[in-house]
């Protein structure tokens, strides 16, 4: 993972990609503050100080904002400030989808851990409560998980209303991230 993260800014930072210096500038900086304490590497030590603990609703949205979500959110908005024609609405639109289907990715994780098996999942079922970590079936049931996870991800498709079919790649990737199996 470490390999790969330096391995993105090489390559933004690489003149040989054909973007413009100040689209490039505001790419590595979106990158290194959603790989930095204020995205991933923050959210995973809330993470790893929240095991054991108990966490409201807006704590454990914080913490997976921050971690999973905040790298998510950071390739969508990369790959829109690679448009030199982009409008602060269409960007606006776009980071409140990758925001939705961000959170609703790691809702969806946490369901899986319930509900799925170890080797479909690739990993161990029920690996979250047994570590007794946070999550969203443990503080709002699996059905209150559920509806919150196709709650995102209504918001995320209506972020797209006014989109035309060339965002049907981002509504796939919507719906695929509530349908996953693992």
């Amino acid at each position: 993972g470490d390999a790969l993260q330096t391995l993105a800014f090489y390559v933004l930072s690489h003149h040989s990609v054909p973007i413009a210096d100040k689209s490039r500038l505001m790419m590595l900086e979106t990158l290194a503050l959603a790989s930095g304490s204020r995205g991933m590497a923050g959210g995973q030590a809330i993470d790893i100080e929240a095991v054991g603990k108990d966490l409201n609703l807006a704590e454990l949205e914080n913490m997976h904002i921050h971690k999973t979500g905040a790298i998510i959110r950071a390739s969508v908005r990369m790959g829109a400030l690679a448009n030199p024609d982009l409008d602060l609405q269409t960007l606006a639109c776009l980071d409140h989808y990758a925001k939705c289907i961000g959170l609703a990715f790691q809702i969806q994780d946490d369901i899986l851990d319930v509900e799925s098996s170890t080797e479909i999942l690739g990993k161990t079922q029920g690996a979250d409560e047994a570590l007794d970590k946070p999550t969203y079936p443990k503080l709002l049931g699996l059905k209150g998980a559920k509806e919150m996870a196709n709650g995102l991800i209504q918001q995320a498709l209506d972020s797209l209303s006014g989109f035309s079919q060339e965002a049907d790649p981002l509504r796939w990737m919507a719906q695929y991230i509530i349908q996953r199996q693992f």
